[in-house]
C-alpha cells in the first residue's frame, strides 16, 4: 500500500469515529445519567461492539452492544430478535439507536452492578466486564484483547 492510500484509509477511520461520536454521544450521556454509568464506557463499548457503528447488527437492527435476545422485554426492548447466520446467537432488535444505549446501561446497572460501580474508572470497568458473562467466548471473543481494546477506545474518547 502506498503512502497516499494509507493516509486516505487513516482519514476514513478518523471520519468514521467522528461520525459515531457525534451521532451517539448524547445517547450515551443520557443513558449514563439515568443509570449512573460513565457515558465514556458506554460509548466506548458501543464503538467496540459495533465497529464504530458499521456492523450489520448496529446499522440494520440498532443493536450497538451485541446484546443477546434473552430475558423479558423492557421499556427499551420489545422482545424482537434476529439471528445473523447459521449457528449464531439471537440478538436483540431495537426500533431506534437510543433504545440500544439505554438498554445497555440498564443491563450493566442491573446485571453487572460491580462493573457499573467501577465505570468511572474505565480500566477497572474494562477488566470487570471483559471477565464477566457479558463476553461470550463461544463467539470467539478473547477476553484480554477485548479488555485492552475497550481501554484504548475509552482513552480516545476521554
Amino acid at each position: 500500500m502506498n503512502r497516499a492510500s494509507t493516509n486516505r484509509k487513516s482519514n476514513f477511520q478518523g471520519m468514521k469515529k467522528q461520525v459515531f461520536i457525534q451521532s451517539y454521544d448524547s445517547f450515551a450521556r443520557q443513558a449514563g445519567e439515568r443509570f449512573n454509568v460513565n457515558p465514556v464506557v458506554i460509548l466506548a463499548q458501543g464503538a467496540l461492539e459495533s465497529g464504530w457503528g458499521t456492523s450489520t447488527l448496529s446499522t440494520r437492527y440498532h443493536n450497538f452492544f451485541g446484546i443477546c435476545a434473552y430475558g423479558r422485554p423492557n421499556e427499551f426492548w420489545e422482545g424482537d430478535g434476529v439471528t445473523l447466520g447459521q449457528h449464531c446467537l439471537q440478538f436483540r432488535v431495537y426500533g431506534e439507536p437510543s433504545q440500544s444505549f439505554f438498554d445497555f446501561a440498564r443491563l450493566i446497572r442491573s446485571a453487572y452492578s460491580t462493573a457499573a460501580a467501577m465505570s468511572f474508572n474505565p480500566e477497572a470497568f474494562a477488566k470487570e466486564i471483559a471477565y464477566s458473562k457479558y463476553i461470550s467466548e463461544v463467539n470467539g471473543d478473547n477476553r484480554e484483547a477485548y479488555r485492552n481494546a475497550l481501554v484504548q477506545i475509552a482513552r480516545q474518547l476521554s
